[in-house]
């Protein structure tokens, strides 16, 4: 918990820290190398922390402190070691990390404002610097365990080791699921209705109108509020395919033609060149899907659920024949967990919508169809089976192999991480202010200031 926790503050709440010297004259508390680590970022990290954890993970001043400087150090060894980071990929990050605050607090002048910068640009360069200093963080920590592997025997040893102490982890309940989902798709005359608009629309701007105006009136894009529909994009942005294609092939003022994507039907205007990004305004028309449709596609599941439950078709042939989900459509329908890799969910974590329709249900059994939606705006009906259902249980050595492996892989690399701290550390500049001279910290840092 106390890692990711980390990591968050050093994507969004060092932006409130940073800007310090706007409020007050903030004490340095610490510098190591070149990095300089200030009071106040001691004190929104411990406020992170607790907040992020509901009060359940506490840590001392000393302790908040000796992790931001483990952070710096990687930092600065970063630069030592030349690693590389591209300015595209370091504004990708700015453009996602933006993205999330405004969703956060409806507008980027709410985020500015809380944060108490003086505008867009000036937030945005302390983001591109923020950035910079985590993907050197992330690439330096990658490279430092990149090689790291462990043997069947390792493995083995770790699990023994563990046994010994009494200490081996208890796994809580786990399914494992597959899926069919077929999607609702709007006719034919909707999608030309839609098409129509947006090339009225697109004239209209071509003639002289506003296409920000077009755009706070007809987009069905969830920014457009605040945005009026304009995005900073480069190649490496996390738009979609369709979307960066269309922009990339426009001249600065053009308008493109309707196009498609997995969001619905788009038209862009490109309004400015800027090196490597571009700036575009584009307005987004999603075709409606009718009641008819929404019952024909049902039906159509429903009856596929039926030939299943009546032996006539195997749930394996049915997501062939069936599914249109891409991410499960070619591996039996089986669902994988994107925060483990492998295809168990326990159930205690799982979103509590899902976990209702599911948790009763015995190994091959059938969910009633459902109705599903994603942030995309796509529509479709769901069937779910139990592959196979595990009870919480302490840890079995060949029954949970592959976690048990996971666990002795982190091990290894906390180890390999805790070596290469104590090395460098000792061969690291590093001053401490005197008003923590009295931390008791886990590695020798250096000297008082």
């Amino acid at each position: 918990m106390i890692k990711r926790i980390i990591l968050l503050f050093h994507v969004f709440a060092m932006v409130i820290t940073m800007q310090g010297q706007k409020i007050k004259v903030d004490g340095v508390s610490v510098v190591v190398g070149e990095n300089i680590v200030l009071d106040s970022d001691v004190q929104k990290f411990k406020q992170e922390i607790h907040n992020n954890s509901e009060g359940k993970v506490t840590l001392s001043d000393c302790e908040m402190l000796e992790r931001i400087m483990l952070q710096k150090l990687l930092a600065h060894h970063a630069v030592v070691d030349s690693v590389v980071v591209s300015d595209a990929e370091i504004e990708s990050g700015v453009e996602r990390n933006i993205a999330y605050l405004k969703q956060q607090l409806g507008s980027i002048e709410k985020v500015y404002e809380m944060y108490g910068f003086d505008d867009e640009d000036d937030l945005r360069k302390e983001l591109l610097r923020i950035e910079r200093e985590n993907t050197l963080i992330q690439r330096e920590k990658q490279n430092i365990v990149s090689e790291i592997t462990v043997t069947p025997e390792e493995v083995r040893v770790y699990f023994r080791s563990l046994d010994s102490q009494n200490n081996l982890p208890e796994f809580g309940a786990e399914i494992e699921m597959a899926l069919i989902a077929i999607h609702v798709t709007p006719s034919e005359k909707e999608i030309e209705v839609v098409i129509k608009r947006l090339n009225e629309i697109r004239q209209d701007v071509i003639n002289g109108s506003s296409m920000r105006m077009k755009a706070v009136l007809y987009s069905e894009d969830p920014g457009v509020t605040q945005n009026g529909g304009k995005y900073t994009i480069t190649r490496e942005s996390g738009f979609v395919k369709e979307f960066k294609e269309v922009a990339f092939s426009l001249e600065e003022g053009e308008i493109s033609e309707p196009f498609k994507s997995m969001f619905g039907y788009h038209i862009i205007q490109l309004e400015k060149i800027k090196g490597q990004e571009l700036d575009v305004r584009h307005i987004l028309i999603q075709p409606k899907v009718s009641e008819e449709e929404l019952k024909k596609t049902k039906d159509k599941i429903s009856q596929i659920r039926d030939s299943i439950l009546a032996d006539e078709l195997t749930y394996d042939l049915a997501v062939m024949k069936y599914s249109q989900d891409k991410g499960t459509r070619q591996n039996k329908g089986i669902i994988i967990n994107s925060e483990t890799n492998d295809a168990s969910f326990e159930l205690t974590r799982m979103d509590p919508s899902l976990y209702g329709r599911i948790s009763s249900l015995k190994v091959g059994e059938i969910t009633e169809p459902f109705y599903d939606e994603t942030r995309e705006g796509l529509k479709m009906f769901k069937l779910i089976v139990i592959r196979e259902k595990r009870e919480s249980h302490l840890a079995d050595f060949s029954r949970d192999y592959v976690k048990i492996q996971k666990m002795t892989m982190q091990k290894k690399q906390e180890d390999t991480m805790e070596k290469w701290y104590k090395e460098h550390v000792a061969d690291t500049f590093v001053k401490i202010n005197e008003s923590n001279a009295d931390c008791e910290f886990e590695y020798l840092w250096g000297q008082e200031l």
